[in-house]
């Protein structure tokens, strides 16, 4: 028997596990979790329920709105494996309190988030007139950006355009021999085969044929990007050619390559999950992944519209996303500004140089947005500009809309308006990434990946908002 010289407080196991502690007694009483039962209390849950009034028959389903809040309480605290989600269920204190003691199994759990990813859209919205009429969409500043986060799709399950090609001729020609073979099989007698029934070759040709196949539509849609590619090619050399004619300038460098409608050779695409694209990741390389974009209102980082994209750049996104911005304050009745007269007001919008085309900021204009995009990169803790208010920055009568652009930020209430993008809208992917570990999408095809980021960017505003009331 061990001697123990110091004293410790009463320990003993086979008492406490017979308490019946109820969660409301061990949890805090603000926690998280009691908010989202209260709020779902809120929020009009008729989609998720009239998928199941059309089916009687069978068992009692588990109540949609616990699933609902099982599933914004998980996304909300980090947890976004169907199987986790059931395993916390049965051993986690907050999981229990949304459950009781019928806890869903993982199968019901996924199943009910695959099949209500549209209604998890309009609960998006329901959110957002919620966190409106609590005052936190002010619509001063609105910040757009996207970031990369990786697709449920191996790298591994992958080939490139040159491959293809090889892997296309060499099936083609296993499947003339085994033809060959087939018939030369067929004229001989039946009693050559013995015991067997002679269906092995056959498989061996059905492998090689569905393979052929997969191939062959890999290959068509690397076509039918490459020539989407060189159209937008085309396009922007005629503009870049249409602007050198304005200003007189000359090409720098050497004539560039004639624009070809074919993808290169290394060009690859994914068979797990044809729609996701390979996209550079921030100093890892490259990877498959959707081009994740959100408009972030600056009073207290409410997301107002958010998407998910194959571009793996964002020089097609700006108009996109402002019109979604609109639909989405228009469905959840957010009033627009508007001056002393009543005349509706530009919406203040700040956007990085990835945004910037001059296709792209006057699309923002006609939308009703008062764009201020970054031309170039700006250094590092680069100075302020010496422009003041009393000197306002000259431009030149014959100046470039891009030109007018850069003017524009170099202003004091452009350089102060797009200073606080920064703060805005990038610290909002460092709280979805870094704070509740979302890096990767579960779901795969970019109508699931929406709906996935979606549900994301829903569980980020009821934060926000279960932390202003918290304050």
């Amino acid at each position: 028997m061990v001697v123990r010289r110091k004293k410790y407080r009463p320990w003993n196991p086979r008492s406490y596990r017979n308490l019946a502690l109820t969660p409301q007694q061990r949890l805090p009483e603000g926690d998280l979790v009691f908010f989202l039962l209260d709020v779902i209390e809120q929020l009009d849950l008729e989609p998720f329920y009239s998928s199941y009034e059309v089916e009687t028959r069978g068992a009692p389903p588990f109540d949609p709105g616990m699933l609902v809040c099982l599933l914004l309480y998980s996304y909300c605290v980090g947890v976004y494996s169907s199987r986790k989600i059931a395993k916390a269920c049965q051993r986690n204190l907050a999981f229990i309190a949304i459950v009781g003691d019928d806890p869903p199994d993982f199968r019901t759990i996924s199943d009910f988030r695959k099949g209500h990813l549209d209604a998890f859209a309009e609960l998006f919205i329901e959110v957002l007139r919620l966190a409106a009429e609590m005052g936190m969409v002010g619509l001063g500043n609105l910040a757009f950006d996207g970031s990369k986060f990786k697709a449920n799709a191996s790298r591994h399950k992958a080939m490139s355009y040159g491959y293809m090609t090889k892997e296309e001729e060499r099936l083609k020609g296993e499947i003339k021999s085994l033809l060959e073979q087939a018939q030369q099989t067929d004229s001989q007698e039946d009693g050559a085969l013995g015991s067997k029934r002679g269906d092995e070759l056959p498989q061996e040709l059905q492998r090689r044929e569905e393979r052929l196949a997969t191939i062959v539509a890999a290959k068509a849609r690397l076509e039918e990007q490459a020539r989407a590619d060189a159209q937008a090619e085309r396009q922007r050399r005629a503009e870049e050619e249409a602007e050198r004619q304005r200003t007189g300038k000359k090409r720098r460098g050497k004539e560039p390559k004639p624009v070809s409608d074919l993808p290169e050779d290394k060009a690859q695409t994914s068979f797990t999950d044809p729609e996701a694209k390979i996209m550079p990741q921030s100093n890892k390389g490259w990877d498959y992944s959707g081009n994740a974009q959100m408009t972030v209102d600056a009073t207290a980082q409410i997301i107002i519209a958010c998407f998910v994209t194959a571009a793996s750049n964002d020089k097609e996104q700006a108009a996109p996303l402002a019109q979604a911005t609109l639909e989405n304050l228009a469905a959840a009745e957010v009033a627009l500004p508007r001056d002393e007269v009543g005349e509706a007001k530009k919406i203040p919008a700040t956007l990085d140089s990835g945004y910037y085309s001059e296709k792209a900021a006057g699309e923002m204009e006609t939308l009703g947005f008062d764009p201020h995009m970054a031309t170039g990169r700006q250094k590092h803790n680069q100075g302020k500009s010496t422009t003041t208010a009393q000197t306002p920055a000259k431009t030149p009568a014959q100046a470039t809309a891009k030109e007018q652009m850069a003017a524009k930020l170099r202003t004091p209430h452009g350089q102060a308006l797009y200073a606080r993008r920064k703060v805005i809208v990038e610290p909002v992917f460092g709280q979805i990434k870094a704070a509740r570990g979302f890096r990767q999408f579960s779901l795969r095809g970019l109508e699931k990946m929406n709906g996935e980021w979606r549900l994301v960017c829903l569980t980020h505003n009821l934060l926000k908002i279960w932390r202003r009331q918290c304050a």
